[in-house]
């Protein structure tokens, strides 16, 4: 049960790694021919299962440019590429994009040269896990490349015999042989990050448009992806370094004018700073001036002396205020015990009118304690 299910796996997996990717893929129609294709030598293959994706011209809403012929990694061992093509119908001409797939179908007719003559291709072939050259229509180096072989039978050269860019009235006039047919209903994948972003690149470069090149452009060709770039006799085209050098000290002379500025920045920043330190030093003296004069006032005998008789006089004065306080919150009190004292003896008196036995009684108690 298991292996049935990694079984199942494995068949889903290689299914789905195989993006669908028809050859009939248009998404571009224009009113206006593409140029002949540009004669050019072929650059040696840098990298050994490297394999090559002829040149072409792209097109963008400022016209033709020249995608350079580029050695590329393939997206997995076994598969080969399908070049992509310009075909006339309908009184336009249509781009169908190009596709890895295990065989090569159908470009079209156009003759990209290098092993694609116009119908299939003769440039190598993978045997197992390696693929392995044909030198005899492609360049390597062989210090690198190790796998290849001479095909005799082969009778293109290294470079195109048809200049003609698409297929078509006026055109190439070629159809889908019964095998191309069969290869177009293979699962295809579609091109690698690095050929999209070569194509990109290219469209950056305004020495690459027709409108600037008249159909020979500085770059044809490249030995990789970010690579070197060759001109149409297979040399180094050492004038677009130097520009692309050029450009790299323009940044570098604004990136440093930018650093410049901010420095004069900073430096103005800073003197300002210097300028308005003097004047706080000026006040922090004249606060510390005023302290200092405080301090020795307090320090003064003559004037603790003077601080000491204020004192006394204050406490003087709020002496005086209490005893004037105390003098008119008794006189009251006096007046009031005065008033009791008599009204007691008023009192007695109307008693001892009223009872005078008692009050005889009372007197010789007293006579009494007297002579004892």
């Amino acid at each position: 049960m298991k292996d049935i299910k990694c079984l199942f796996l494995i068949i889903f997996l290689f299914y789905f790694s195989f993006k669908s990717y028809s050859q009939v893929d248009v998404s571009i129609n224009v009113g206006i021919a593409p140029p002949p294709l540009p004669v050019y030598s072929q650059p040696p293959c840098p990298y050994d299962g490297y394999l090559w994706s002829p040149g072409y011209w792209a097109y963008s809403d400022e016209g033709y440019y020249w995608v350079p012929g580029v050695w590329i990694s393939p997206p997995r061992v076994g598969v080969l590429w399908t070049p992509g093509y310009w075909n006339y119908t309908g009184g336009y001409y249509r781009w169908s994009r190009g596709y890895w797939g295990p065989h090569v179908g159908y470009y079209g007719g156009v003759g990209y040269g290098y092993g694609y003559s116009g119908s299939g291709f003769v440039g190598g072939m993978w045997r197992g896990n390696s693929y392995h050259y044909n030198t005899a229509v492609v360049n390597v180096n062989k210090t690198i490349v190790h796998n290849t072989y001479i095909n005799q039978t082969v009778i293109n050269n290294n470079t195109t015999n048809n200049h003609t860019s698409f297929n078509g009235p006026n055109g190439v006039n070629t159809k889908p042989t019964s095998q191309e047919q069969a290869t177009s209903k293979e699962n295809h994948i579609q091109p690698t990050d690095e050929q999209i972003s070569h194509e990109v690149v290219s469209r950056k470069d305004r020495s690459q448009f027709v409108s600037v090149n008249k159909g020979k452009p500085a770059t044809v060709a490249m030995d990789k992806f970010n690579g070197n770039h060759f001109d149409e006799k297979g040399k180094p085209n050492n004038s677009l370094k130097t520009e692309k050098g050029n450009d790299n000290n323009k940044n570098k002379t604004e990136e440093g004018k930018t650093k410049n500025q901010t420095i004069n920045q900073a430096e103005l920043k800073k003197s300002d700073i210097q300028k308005k330190e003097p004047e706080n030093k000026d006040l922090n003296k004249n606060d510390n001036e005023h302290i200092d004069n405080q301090s020795k006032k307090d320090q003064n005998p003559i004037n603790k002396d003077n601080q000491q008789e204020n004192v006394n006089k204050e406490h003087q004065n709020q002496e005086r205020y209490r005893n004037k306080s105390d003098n008119h919150v008794s006189k009251p009190n006096e007046e009031r015990q005065n008033e009791n004292i008599n009204l007691n003896r008023q009192e007695r008196r109307n008693r001892e009118r009223q009872n005078p036995q008692n009050n005889n009684n009372q007197k010789g108690r007293k006579r009494s304690r007297e002579k004892h």
